[in-house]
């Protein structure tokens, strides 16, 4: 995929109207820390256009990216952070869900896991969570870079007990430093978008 344009085009809050897009949309969760604003930008070419932060728990919104024509990355606030009070959690949780729930053009959603730890409760209630909403998701196990190369297809087999992953399931390991694995989810993204 050749990106021309990207525009955040869309930031709903916890009382905005969800937008009602046409083309298709690919949603992105994980953990507050687990690299979600890079990967986003890995995928889009682009060095900093979604937020990184240095204080994880920083997307508090869903923010609708339109990749050319073609599509939507829709980044989902990022869970389990701890210094976020219950009840914004829940608020998030809520908002979530409703984009889950309401959005009708979303094609795909992709959970972002480390690959270097076992998945967390979190990571699990959100992998059950997605299920639940009748989506399977499509993992991406992040921050590869961090592990030697004989260490992966343990982590990645620990992911795949942790979550409970068929042989079905798509797990894709993936580097925000050297890329790898960008190419694998941009067809991924480019087959489901009907490009």
């Amino acid at each position: 995929m050749i990106i021309k344009t990207v525009n955040l085009e869309t930031v709903c809050g916890i009382t905005s109207k969800l937008p009602e897009n046409t083309l298709p949309e690919f949603a992105f969760a994980g953990k507050s820390n687990v690299g979600k604003s890079s990967l986003i930008n890995a995928l889009m070419n682009r060095k900093a256009y979604a937020r990184t932060s240095g204080q994880p728990g920083k997307t508090q919104t869903i923010n609708f990216y339109r990749i050319n024509d073609d599509m939507y990355f829709v980044d989902l606030p990022g869970y389990g952070y701890a210094k976020v009070s219950l009840e914004e959690k829940a608020k998030w949780g809520k908002m979530i869900e409703n984009y889950l729930h309401k959005s009708a053009a979303l094609k795909k959603v992709f959970l972002l896991v480390d690959i270097r730890h076992e998945p967390s409760e979190n990571d699990k209630m959100m992998y059950d969570w997605i299920v639940h909403n009748g989506y399977q998701p499509v993992i991406i196990a992040t921050k590869l870079d961090k592990l030697k190369r004989s260490q992966v297809a343990k982590q990645v087999r620990q992911i795949q007990a942790g979550l409970g992953l068929s042989k079905d399931d798509i797990l894709i390991p993936f580097s925000a430093e050297t890329k790898q694995g960008r190419d694998q989810i941009w067809e991924l993204l480019e087959r489901e978008a009907g490009l």
